[in-house]
Order: C-alpha cells, then structure tokens, then sequence
C-alpha cells in the first residue's frame, strides 16, 4: 500500500502511536476507526486489512534508514571513519523515527510469514553494510583485528535501542549524544595508533573474524533476528538520559 491521501497519512499516523502503545495485536481495526472519528467499515476503503499498515510501516521505516545511512557505510575514508558517521546517521534518523523504527523492532514478528520474510532479507542486507564497513577498517589498520559479526551486533543493538530512552527534550541534543556514542562504539574497535595498516590483501567479514581467544565457532550462531530485533518489551522503559 502506497500513502498518498491526505485520510491515508492520517490512518498511518494513527497505526503508529496505537500500535507502538497498545501493541499490532491488542490494536483492532475499531481502535482506529475511533481515532479517526470513522465507522470501521470506511477504513476498508483504505486498506484490506491490519496487515497493510504494519506492513508499510515497517517497510518504510527500514528504507528511509537504509537510504540515510548506506551513503555513510559505503562512501570514502578509512572503515573507522565510515563506521563513526553511520552511528551517527543512524542516531539521527532514529531519533527523528522513533515510534517506527520501535516497531520495525518489537513487532516484525507480527507480520505474515511471506512478509517477513522479504523484510528479514532487507534487514540482513543493511546488516552486511556495517560488517564490509568494519572489515574494512581492520584491513586499512584503522580497527584492530576484531569478530565483524559480533562488533556489528553490538553497534547496532546500541542504535536500535536507542529508540527506547531517547527523550527529545532531555539535556544532550541529538548531535551531542551521537557524538558520544559514536566515540565510545568506535574508540573500543580502534587500532593502537602505532599499528599501521596491513599489507595483506582485503579483509572479508569472513575473514575479519580474530578475536583475543580466537575465531567464534561456527555454531556460536547469533539469532537470526540479531540487530535489527533486540529482545524488548513496551513496558521496559530507560531513564531519561
């Protein structure tokens, strides 16, 4: 479903603060006729089911996020400095985003299995521009030797769940806790300064996996649904920061 009309923009908007409050199942398509001011039946003018409007929802959530991020993981510079304006580019979209990206979190489950699906492959495909962006940086020297999987989960966890307590009139503006986090995410992957680059040929996120105790074993699998869906729920609130 694409949204165009004005009553549509309004539908979607109502979805989102219903769905991010109550939750994709325990909103029924009555609650947002109410919020409207409708008759549940004129919301099947619009749409053919619930299903729609999560679906573009979270659809349109992770393409706006691909396409404000992706320039800053695949453009120039060493892998350390990519990485840091990403985190950066990712923070400012989720604080812009807030409600819809949750969702994209908590309720991709939600979604009809063939659905999922075609999203789950979008997500994995986002996740694999972090980790060509931090093997690159252990092949230029600018990230020591590190697990990419396991430092892209990290990087992402922190981003997602940044959605959960960020708070638009707290203390620190959205350039200021970027900053922060970007430094203390990217600090902990850098390379000594007195390491220079390697002059082996280019790191693959396979290849990129040594770790202080050695590579994972293949079994140690993170979850399918790794960065992108952290295990929360709506009732978890973080401080204000």
């Amino acid at each position: 479903m694409t949204i165009a009309r004005p009553r549509e923009l309004e539908l979607q908007r109502a979805a989102i603060q219903l769905f991010r409050e109550r939750g994709f199942h325990a909103t029924s398509m009555q609650d947002l006729a109410e919020a409207l001011g409708m008759h549940r039946g004129s919301l099947y003018h619009y749409i053919a089911a619930k299903d729609d409007l999560l679906w573009t929802i979270v659809s349109e959530a992770l393409e706006h996020l691909d396409a404000h991020v992706r320039p800053e993981l695949d453009g120039p510079g060493r892998g350390v400095d990519r990485v840091r304006r990403a985190i950066t580019a990712h923070l400012r979209f989720a604080a812009d985003q807030r409600d819809e990206l949750s969702l994209l979190q908590i309720e991709l489950r939600s979604l009809p299995p063939e659905r999922r699906r075609a999203l789950v492959e979008r997500r994995d495909a986002y996740e694999r521009g972090w980790r060509e962006a931090l093997a690159a940086g252990v092949a230029d020297g600018s990230f020591r030797p590190i697990d990419v999987r396991l430092a892209g989960f990290m990087i992402l966890s922190t981003c997602n769940w940044f959605t959960q307590w960020y708070r638009p009139d707290g203390p620190l503006s959205v350039e200021e806790l970027a900053e922060t986090l970007a430094g203390l995410l990217v600090d902990g992957l850098r390379a000594p300064t007195a390491v220079t680059a390697p002059t082996a040929g280019p790191v693959t996120p396979a290849d990129a996996t040594v770790a202080p105790h050695g590579p994972v074993p293949p079994d140690a699998t993170l979850p399918p649904d790794a960065a992108l869906t952290p295990t929360s729920h709506r009732t978890n609130k973080e401080p204000d920061r």
